[in-house]
Parts: C-alpha cells; sequence; structure tokens
C-alpha cells in the first residue's frame, strides 16, 4: 500500500491529463518586449506590464517563460525614458547600467513576480502558484535569492484579525462599488460561508495591503508585518491587484462573468480615488480605467496566451 502501481502511475503522468509545466515558446520574450514598449506608450510604469505579464504567465503555467520574463525585466534601467512612462513605441528598452544599481532593480522585479504570483492563488488556486513560485526561486540568480524577503507579512494572529477583515472589507467595496453588498448576499445564497472566505481569507488575508498599513501604524522597523515599518519591495496595490485579477481570469478562460468584475473592478480604483499613492500615475491609470485601457489588457494577455499555446499572436481588434 506504501507504493503506486506502475498502472497508476502512468495514469498520473497520462499527456492527456497535462501533468507538467507548459514549456515557454520561442517567441515569448517578443511578446513580452512588445508589451512593455506599449505599456511605455501609454504612460504606464514597468510594475504594471510586468504585474500583467506574470499574471498571464503563471495561469499558463510557464516556469520558463516566467523566467524569461525575469530576466527581460530585470535587464533594464528603471531610470531611462525607454523603461519609464515617457518611451514611443518605436523606442527600445534600454538595458541596466551600473550607474542604475541593476541589482536593487532585479530584487524589486523579482520580488514583484513573485508577490503577483502569490496573489494569484485567488484566482487559479494554490498548487499551480506552489509549483511556479519554486521553479521562479529555483532560476533566480543566487546573488537575488540571497536578498529576497525571508520574514512572512501575513501571518494571521488574534491581534490582526479586525484589521485583516477590515482590509478586506474595503477593498471588497472598492472592486465592486456600488454592487458590494447585492454580491455579498448573492454569494451567501450559493453557500453561506462563500462570501465570508472570500472576503476574509482571499480579499483580506491575500488581495488587500493590510500588512503594509499595519507596518505603517506601528512605526519604524523591519516592515515585515510583524512591527516594522515601510512597504514591502514588490508590493502590489489596488490597481496592480485589478490588473492581474483581469489577466489571471482572461488567461484562464470560462470565466467570463468574473472577467467582466473585475475589468469594472479597475475602472472603480479610478472612481473611488483608491488608486492614489499607488505607484501608477494619474495618466497611466485613466488610460486602465477607459475603454482602450481595457482592451489593451486583454489583448496583451491573449497575446502572452497565444504564444505559449503555440498559436502565434492574438492580435486584440481595436
Amino acid at each position: 500500500m506504501s507504493k503506486l502501481s506502475p498502472a497508476l502511475k502512468a495514469l498520473i503522468a497520462a499527456p492527456h491529463a497535462k501533468p507538467g509545466p507548459a514549456p515557454a515558446s520561442k517567441g515569448i520574450e517578443r511578446v513580452y518586449r512588445q508589451i512593455a514598449l506599449e505599456a511605455a506608450a501609454y504612460k504606464l510604469g514597468q510594475p504594471t506590464w510586468v504585474t500583467l505579464c506574470t499574471a498571464a504567465t503563471v495561469t499558463r503555467n510557464s516556469p520558463d517563460a516566467l523566467s524569461q520574463l525575469y530576466s527581460f525585466a530585470s535587464s533594464l534601467d528603471p531610470s531611462s525614458p525607454s523603461s519609464s512612462s515617457h518611451s514611443s513605441p518605436s523606442s527600445n528598452p534600454t538595458p541596466a547600467s551600473s550607474q542604475s544599481h541593476p541589482s536593487a532593480h532585479a530584487l524589486r522585479t523579482a520580488e514583484l513576480i513573485r508577490e503577483v504570483s502569490l496573489k494569484a492563488i485567488c484566482f487559479n488556486g494554490v498548487p499551480r502558484t506552489i509549483n511556479m513560485l519554486n521553479a521562479f526561486h529555483s532560476s533566480l540568480p543566487p546573488f537575488i535569492t540571497s536578498l529576497l524577503r525571508k520574514t512572512p507579512s501575513r501571518t494571521i494572529s488574534p491581534a490582526n484579525t479586525a484589521l485583516i477583515a477590515s482590509a478586506g472589507k474595503r477593498l471588497w467595496d472598492s472592486v465592486y462599488l456600488g454592487f458590494a453588498e447585492k454580491l455579498y448576499n448573492k454569494l451567501g445564497e450559493a453557500h453561506p460561508d462563500l462570501p465570508v472566505h472570500i472576503l476574509f481569507n482571499e480579499y483580506g488575508a491575500l488581495l488587500a495591503d493590510w500588512a503594509d498599513a499595519d507596518t505603517t501604524e506601528k512605526g519604524a522597523g523591519t516592515g515585515t508585518g510583524e512591527g516594522g515599518g515601510g512597504e514591502r519591495e514588490g508590493r502590489v496595490g489596488r490597481v496592480l491587484t485589478s490588473v492581474a485579477a483581469v489577466a489571471c481570469l482572461r488567461a484562464q478562460t470560462g470565466v467570463g462573468p468574473q472577467v467582466t468584475s473585475h475589468v469594472f473592478g479597475l475602472r472603480k480604483a479610478w472612481d473611488d480615488g483608491s488608486w492614489r499613492g499607488d505607484g501608477e500615475g494619474e495618466e497611466g491609470v485613466r488610460f486602465l480605467a477607459s475603454d482602450e485601457g481595457g482592451l489593451w489588457v486583454l489583448g496583451a494577455t491573449d497575446r502572452i496566451c497565444g504564444s505559449l499555446d503555440g498559436e502565434g499572436e492574438i492580435r486584440a481588434k481595436l
């Protein structure tokens, strides 16, 4: 009973079950590069397009592609015009130089990819994120892994449950502005514990940035969520969380109603002002909240999925 039979092991690993990760396509870096150039033309910062690409890639379960995304994004010079929100569509991203502190930029990029991958649990489930994060960590240079945050920032205790519940409710009310209570009640009809779980464990404990709020209130320190001050590297705030949600759900397929909800949720970040202080500029957020911005987020996600599926680039009809 302690060993699996050859027949059972063979069935677990059967090709039709797709038991392993998806390979990186030959053209995936070119797709990432084009999305980066478009983002710059739309006055979007690097964290936004990295978040979008990470969410889609994690959902499509391609560790090799995620490693390529990191290599490309971490090699860019964050201080150059072509890596900021002021480049033209025809410009080429500029490699990082020693004067731009590439190690610090590479660390921020790695932490951002880790954080987006973690939040993807809410949309893709735990197993895929476990496999993707393990593979991503193994692919990083040792000097980067040595600098990654080691202390948990989301440890739940009796002292912070009220804070988590409040943060979850605040994010829920923002994403579903005008419909939050109605949706909560509808979910409760499906199962009374469904909205309870979603608000506390998904929106509160994982999607909301309560750990950063907690550290700010408690004063100076390590920024770990246990008495330290300041934000964690790779923080994924209100706007980027909605970008990740849309990209994950679009890449997942079969959940059109949820894609629609989170496209609206991205717009609500503009409507209620929760985008302020979130790292993305006003012009970029205004674009993301527009019809054109929604088309771009969905189209960019489709192109990543099309490349990873071996279908070539799928170009959104704008």
